[in-house]
């Protein structure tokens, strides 16, 4: 009985999964409520800092790690300033952030990845875990409407066609048992939120890691995008959010969807806009063609930058835990494929 009753006591455990900085903004607020936090985080940029250190160390990118390390940290204000800190100006320094020069040399001095990333997490008081969906050094290449294919994230994203497939080259090997575990053992796992093709979808698409998701007894969220993403989502609304996550990984795989229903102000629409960014549209109740539960809130933080608020996000997700089940995917799978639609 009292090993029951300890079990019960726990704050919830978390697995985030994406990258970028919608990624870092949820964990800020999950922070808040639990410890027991695992961000699952994409390892295919190759743009900026980041990109600058993979060619020059032959070391996985670690500007969404340590986006992701800073936000879960309780570190001192200003030792977290500093990991974030970018020098500026037009030396050989200039453009990368000292926290992933930080994590290039915690790598090189301990020889792994891992090791530096724990030794990273004491410095910084992680309330958490934070582990790279995979240890080695891959590409996204994107394949297109008119079969022609884009290799590189940044390339990817400079393409502005649409894009029909996603794939890491080369393969990388099945994910670790880290991950692995993490996800058996989560209350709920969170996709997103952040750009699908870029953020979302590469660490899903990793060996093993969709179907360590799918055989988890954890609902999962896939939290939407506010506005759609130039050269990746031009003109998507949130259905066809999932119908692409779903069609990389597999029928029924989300649970819950989140989208904003916040006002967006018309400062901020009008700056988007200009980079041909709209509101992601919000399909009604009858139009809705996925068995995942569609739930419209107001995540949007107060402002003209758009961007999720930490505090609401976190609110949502707290209100989506559910005892812990073993979950029939291919029943909801053929839900799915039957139409089968709802919403709270």
């Amino acid at each position: 009985m009292w090993s029951r009753l300890r079990v019960r006591s726990l704050p919830p455990s978390f697995v985030a999964i994406g990258g970028g900085t919608g990624l870092s903004t949820m964990l800020r607020g999950l922070k808040q409520h639990t410890d027991r936090i695992t961000a699952i985080v994409s390892v295919g940029d190759d743009g900026g800092s980041s990109g600058r250190l993979r060619k020059e160390f032959g070391i996985i990118p670690p500007g969404d790690i340590r986006n992701c390390l800073a936000a879960l940290a309780e570190a001192p204000p200003t030792l977290e300033a500093l990991f974030q800190y970018r020098f500026p100006g037009s030396s050989e320094l200039s453009g990368h952030a000292f926290g992933n020069l930080f994590l290039a040399a915690l790598t090189e001095i301990t020889g792994d990845v891992r090791l530096a990333l724990k030794e990273a997490t004491r410095i910084l008081a992680v309330r958490g875990q934070v582990l790279p969906a995979s240890e080695e050094k891959v590409s996204l290449v994107a394949t297109h409407a008119d079969g022609t294919k884009t290799t590189g994230e940044v390339e990817v994203v400079k393409a502005r066609r649409p894009i029909e497939r996603l794939e890491l080259k080369p393969t990388p090997g099945p994910i670790a048992e880290d991950l692995f575990r993490a996800l058996k053992d989560a209350d709920l796992i969170v996709l997103g939120p952040g750009s699908l093709y870029t953020s979302v979808l590469p660490p899903l698409i990793v060996p093993g890691m969709a179907e360590a998701v799918a055989a988890s007894p954890a609902p999962v969220v896939y939290v939407c995008n506010i506005m759609t993403q130039p050269g990746e989502t031009d003109g998507f609304g949130a259905a066809d959010h999932v119908r692409v996550l779903e069609s990389h990984t597999q029928a029924g795989l989300v649970d819950h969807v989140l989208v904003n229903n916040a006002k967006l102000t018309r400062v901020a629409l009008a700056t988007y806009s200009e980079n041909e960014q709209t509101p992601v549209a919000v399909e009604s109740k009858e139009d809705w063609p996925h068995r995942a539960v569609l739930h419209r809130r107001p995540l949007a933080a107060a402002g003209d930058t758009i961007r999720h608020d930490p505090g609401a996000l976190a609110r949502v997700l707290l209100s989506l835990l559910k005892p812990r089940r073993l979950r029939n995917r291919t029943a909801r799978a053929s839900a799915n494929r039957n139409g089968h639609k709802r919403e709270p």
